[in-house]
């Protein structure tokens, strides 16, 4: 069992040297496993990776575009 400092650096080095795809997310998930179920690291990481997932299947919302003052929307006279 790998102690809670090792498995934080683990997933520092995880998601920073990889590109997140299926195979980094078991990667992640295997890490998890190996905290116990009432962990605040655990609770922590898992809140994470469901974020990370999610940003990674969500579509980039179109950008707005800003007028020349810095304000969104329609320019005013």
């Amino acid at each position: 069992m790998l102690t809670e400092h090792e498995i934080s650096r683990s997933w520092r080095i995880l998601f920073r040297e990889s590109e997140s795809n299926e195979s980094t997310f078991a990667r992640a998930e295997a890490l998890l496993e190996e905290l116990r179920p009432e962990s605040p690291l655990r609770h922590r990481l898992a809140a994470e990776l469901h974020e990370l997932r999610r940003m990674r299947t969500q579509k980039p919302a179109p950008r707005k575009q800003l007028t020349r003052r810095g304000r969104l929307g329609s320019r005013q006279a």
